[in-house]
């Protein structure tokens, strides 16, 4: 068989240009930097109450321990280097694990799993595994935080109405009827939405404010314009909502949290001896294993999503791996929740302005603050006016403008941003991620093995010359060989290769066998062809 030379040649590196600069001032000595991080860590902690009692719940644990969760995560994980502003608290995706591990190991071994996995998330950013995750399609993201959003929506209906979400996202989705039926027929539950539907409304309307300021007096259109700056919307949402739910003393559901020290159980000998018992080793592995990838998968591309929604400091994938490790072992240590980084509240963080990570170790103040030596002060707060906050900012991952260009310019982008956000609804954030990024992989294949033949000297009766030009895969080996053969058999043909910037072995090894066809048993000719390469 004849070997074919290709004549390679590198392709030029298109000049990337970098992000501008974020025109304001990060030294911490600012007070304008202090003054936004300190709105913004008020905005984190309002969004994250909910997401820390909820995920803790849902995992069959005291809700006390997704607080804890998430104080670890703004005291420690927040001072760490890593990513700037990106905030950690309890890993939604890790719910069902963490139920099936309290169920088959009780909820002192959680601790001990928990541990371990953190240990290894440490081990992993010291060998420098994280930077590869910075490969990551920008379809993929925005797929991921619209999948997320959906889900968030979807789970944050229940809560609107004072009920409970029936599980994940393909069940909370099927219950939406069921869900609406029972709300029209319960007062309760209708003043609840009445609630939700609120603090939504003031959400959207409170930014809206600046517009109404020419039309009012002076004093008053002075205060409008500045409003809207001083005090983010959630603050004024769920304050003025909880003002009227206590007015009114409506009968709805509201925070319920006890003291942290009860649920604070450090792991112990007998804990990590139930691990190694007998037939529990393989599942115990399993489970610490998924706690590890999951963890550091939903981590790292979170921070990818924030990376996109700013432009200040990038992550630093390996640092970040290693803050999310030692959240995870200090958080094993205590017996709580296993940690991930939170998309939902570090985009919280970004779009209420925070310049620095003072905004996410403020927020874990609060949390301690409020949640350990004044818990009844969260008493007050009605769960739908913070469900009405999730929703409000579940719409905001939701790429609604972008995606009408997006399809008609780059179609395959869409599909893949599309097929992400279904997979993660239909699934788990992991696994639709995995999805999305091998559509991406697949659709960038497709795209860069473009490869078409230049074809000279069919009018005459001459060579017929043929250049293959491009990028030869086994992708576009259906449409090659369908063109070679359709082209005349009594007619001499010289294939010339040089043209082609990259030739797999597949279409290697079937030019090869087109090209012995064409010449014949014994090297003699069909029909007066052959084939010749340079």
């Amino acid at each position: 068989m004849r070997r074919f030379r290709v004549a390679r040649s590198r392709p030029s590196r298109p000049s990337i240009p970098s992000p501008a600069a974020r025109p304001t001032d990060r030294s911490w000595r600012s007070p304008a930097v202090w003054r936004a991080d300190l709105t913004a860590s008020l905005v984190v902690f309002l969004v994250a109450v909910p997401l820390c009692v909820g995920v803790s719940v849902a995992s069959g644990a005291p809700a006390e321990l997704g607080l804890v969760t998430g104080i670890v995560g703004g005291l420690l994980t927040g001072l760490l280097p890593g990513s700037s502003l990106q905030v950690s608290g309890p890993a939604a995706g890790l719910t069902v694990l963490v139920f099936e591990a309290v169920q088959d190991y009780g909820l002192g071994a959680l601790g001990a799993l928990v541990l371990i996995a953190g240990v290894l998330q440490l081990v992993m950013g010291v060998l420098r595994l994280g930077r590869w995750f910075r490969a990551i399609s920008v379809a993929v993201v925005q797929g991921m935080l619209a999948g997320i959003g959906l889900v968030l929506i979807a789970g944050q209906l229940y809560a609107l109405a004072d009920a409970k979400a029936p599980g994940g996202g393909p069940a909370n989705l099927a219950g939406l009827p069921r869900l609406a039926m029972d709300t029209i027929g319960s007062d309760p539950a209708l003043g609840a939405l009445a609630v939700g539907v609120s603090t939504i409304a003031v959400l959207v309307a409170w930014p809206r404010l600046r517009q109404l300021a020419p039309a009012l007096p002076r004093p008053l259109a002075g205060l409008a314009s500045q409003a809207p700056q001083v005090l983010p919307a959630p603050l004024v949402a769920v304050a003025l909502v909880t003002a009227v739910v206590a007015a009114w003393d409506l009968p709805v559901a509201r925070v319920e949290v006890r003291g942290l020290l009860d649920v604070v159980q450090p792991p112990g000998g007998a804990d990590f001896a139930r691990l190694t018992e007998a037939g529990a080793v393989a599942g115990a592995l399993g489970t610490v294993l998924a706690f590890t990838l999951i963890a550091s998968a939903e981590s790292l591309f979170s921070a990818a999503a924030v990376d996109r929604l700013h432009d200040g400091p990038k992550t630093d994938y390996d640092k970040e791996l290693m803050a999310q490790g030692a959240g995870n072992t200090v958080c094993g240590l205590l017996g709580a929740l296993p940690m991930t980084a939170v998309i939902v509240r570090s985009a919280a963080n970004v779009q209420a302005g925070a310049r620095t990570k003072t905004s996410r170790v403020l927020h874990g103040v609060w949390l301690l603050v409020f949640a350990a030596a004044f818990p009844a002060a969260l008493g007050v707060v009605p769960l739908a006016a913070l469900a009405g906050v999730l929703v409000h900012a579940g719409s905001k991952l939701i790429p609604v403008k972008a995606w009408r260009p997006l399809w008609r310019e780059h179609r395959g982008e869409a599909v893949v941003l599309a097929a992400t956000a279904v997979a993660i609804v239909a699934t788990n954030m992991f696994e639709g991620v995995l999805l999305g990024l091998l559509l991406a992989v697949a659709k960038s294949a497709w795209a860069t093995s473009h490869v078409h033949l230049e074809i000279a000297g069919l009018e005459g009766g001459g060579v017929v010359h043929v250049r293959a030009v491009g990028n030869a895969t086994f992708l576009r080996l259906p449409k090659l060989l369908d063109q070679l053969e359709a082209l005349p058999r009594d007619r001499e043909i010289e294939l010339d290769l040089s043209g082609l910037r990259h030739l797999d072995h597949a279409c290697a090894a079937a030019l090869g066998s087109w090209e012995e066809q064409r010449r014949g048993p014994e090297g003699t000719a069909r029909a007066a062809a052959r084939s010749t390469a340079p």
